[in-house]
């Protein structure tokens, strides 16, 4: 009798896993979603305001506008994209919304659901709208790819496992709550977003370059950023000590996708 309910556990939580099975669009790449995209948006627009209502909007209009201006741009392009490959559905229940936030941190994000914030202490290393597209193509990408979804199910599938998680998410919302928070690593001091893993952002890098390009930003400023990024980054750890690419790796990476980036490049 043991035998035969550790049978069906194993089958079930193997068809959990299964049915959780995603596609990233552009890459392909198969990756774990196991949180339903009602519950994660949720969770997203309620941190996201939250946040905005802890911490100070920019009052620099020029600036302000081009934040807003470039996030609309890199919009257009995602959601023409998705709606000409057929995965609109995708983008269902976004909210898309693009804030620039005074804090000298180097950094943005975003969250699910179109959930942009772009800090002031970037924009001397963007130095322009190009620059910017670049940083904002990356974070949205993120979105796009449903990163955040993933890292969820990963640490939960780690933590309970596939059937306990079917459980949590119906009947533990405060312990699925505190997850969100941890993997976004909101109300952290030294960045919004704890780090994503190499493959992630390597990801982000690919289909970021592509939705600036379709936004009609030349993809060749991507790798003149990264340069600035690791002039004024400092020392930086070995690339096997990180969980980000090396910036000579992620260079190399850049130019090897730029050719196909060009192909969408539209001025």
């Amino acid at each position: 009798m043991k035998k035969l309910n550790y049978l069906f556990l194993i089958i079930l939580t193997s068809s959990a896993i299964f049915l959780s099975c995603s596609t990233v669009p552009l890459t392909g790449r198969s990756q774990l979603n196991m949180i339903p995209s009602s519950e994660m948006l949720a969770m997203s627009y309620q941190q996201y305001d939250e946040f905005l209502s802890e911490n100070k909007l920019s009052t620099n209009m020029a600036e302000v506008n081009m934040v807003k201006r470039v996030g609309v741009n890199i919009q257009r392009s995602v959601e023409k994209y998705m709606a000409d490959n057929n995965l609109s559905s995708r983008l269902n229940g976004y909210k898309w919304e693009f804030n620039l936030v005074e804090d000298d941190q180097v950094n943005a994000w975003c969250m699910p659901g179109g959930k942009v914030v772009v800090y002031t202490g970037i924009l001397p290393v963007t130095e322009d709208e190009g620059g910017l597209a670049v940083v904002m193509g990356h974070e949205i990408a993120h979105a796009i790819a449903e990163h955040g979804n993933e890292r969820m199910s990963d640490q939960l599938l780690q933590q309970i496992g596939a059937v306990g998680l079917m459980v949590a998410m119906k009947d533990e919302p405060a312990e699925t709550q505190a997850l969100w928070l941890s993997v976004y690593g909101v109300g952290t001091t030294v960045g919004f977003l704890l780090p994503y893993s190499r493959t992630q952002e390597s990801e982000a890098d690919h289909l970021g370059l592509i939705f600036m390009a379709m936004a009609g930003y030349d993809p060749y400023v991507a790798t003149s950023f990264w340069q600035r990024m690791a002039k004024s980054g400092g020392a930086t750890p070995p690339e096997f000590l990180s969980t980000h690419p090396s910036y000579d790796t992620r260079i190399k990476n850049l130019n090897n996708w730029i050719p196909e980036a060009m192909k969408y490049y539209k001025k």
